[in-house]
């Protein structure tokens, strides 16, 4: 695989991650049909799956020797997505930031990395 590829095949999901992310946080009022309690429960489930995703995308991205470095970046950049994400909803009329929702989608990353670190303690295995 030439270096381009090898590029693109570990960044590309990272920045159509990110993307969607972004496009989704710039939808007014997003909500379902459920009631305002299993709706509120859905979106705050779906932000932690986004986050934990995220992580796990950039973990993989980072293919670093270093597999503690690999995931300290990886929760990092995480994390600040995170903020940033609830800062661009600051400015999309309908949506509310929220710092409770930065450690919503940070306790997503923090899943991400119990998965990675479990399954290179061996606890997890396939």
């Amino acid at each position: 695989m030439t270096k381009l590829k090898k590029l693109l095949n570990l960044w590309l999901p990272v920045i159509v991650w990110t993307g969607l992310i972004f496009y989704l946080s710039s939808i007014p009022d997003l909500r379902t049909s459920l009631s305002q309690f299993w709706d509120t429960v859905l979106r705050k489930i779906a932000h932690m799956a986004e986050f934990c995703i995220l992580f796990l995308l950039l973990f993989r991205a980072l293919d670093d020797s270093s597999k503690k470095r690999g995931m300290f970046w990886a929760l990092l950049f995480s994390i600040l997505y995170a903020f940033s994400d609830e800062w661009h909803q600051k400015f999309v009329f309908g949506r509310v930031s929220s710092l409770i929702d930065v450690g919503i989608d940070s306790f997503g990353a923090i899943i991400g990395y119990m998965i990675k670190t479990k399954s290179f303690s061996g606890v997890a295995k396939p």
